[in-house]
């Protein structure tokens, strides 16, 4: 069964208050009543243990601990998900001194555990141009002068579109085990 998502104008809303359920763009924009687009953001307050985001989330993510509620398959567009909190770690250079490659390991960041709604929200005007415009990430990577040129924000939205077929799938070939006979190309039968 399909993953039902909420549709409303934000994350928050989505959570409480959405103002129904879809599958599909299409379903979606069915109950906007106009274009949606799919989005994933952070939703409620930061806890510091996955264990007390767990209990706060009960419900609404799956929860691996002993004796946890599972959740239904159309309900799973709640995640819980580990964030950085301050600067992040800088790169390190190899030192290749004293027998050792690498320094050692910098002490790890602070981290908190936030809940992560997927959900289809209204798009702007601007927002169902833009994905309209956006080509396929296979031929922008074969174009060698425009895949450079994408600013951050379009290569997210490139990332985060459908893949769609560049032309209808072809016929299948012959499988392994399989031979053409001599006197009638047309025919395929099992080699053994």
């Amino acid at each position: 069964m399909a993953v039902l998502h909420p549709v409303a104008p934000n994350a928050d809303a989505a959570l409480n208050a959405p103002l129904g359920r879809a599958a599909r763009e299409r379903d979606a924009a069915a109950v906007l009543g106009g274009p949606a687009t799919f989005a994933v953001e952070p939703a409620g307050p930061a806890f510091p243990t996955r264990e007390a985001a767990l209990d706060a989330w009960a419900g609404r993510v799956e929860d691996p601990r002993p004796g946890g509620r599972p959740v239904a398959p159309e309900d799973r567009w709640c995640e819980l998900r580990e964030l950085t909190v301050g600067p992040p770690i800088a790169p390190v250079r190899p030192v290749k001194a004293e027998g050792r490659r690498w320094p050692a390991a910098p002490e790890r960041p602070a981290t908190v555990w936030r809940l992560s709604v997927a959900y289809w929200k209204p798009a702007t005007a601007a927002e169902a141009a833009e994905a309209l415009e956006l080509d396929q990430a296979r031929r922008l990577r074969r174009a060698r002068g425009e895949a450079g040129a994408l600013d951050p924000r379009a290569l997210r939205r490139l990332a985060a579109q459908p893949l769609r077929p560049v032309r209808p799938q072809q016929p299948l070939d012959l499988g392994l085990f399989e031979v053409r006979l001599p006197e009638n190309p047309a025919v395929i039968v099992p080699d053994e």
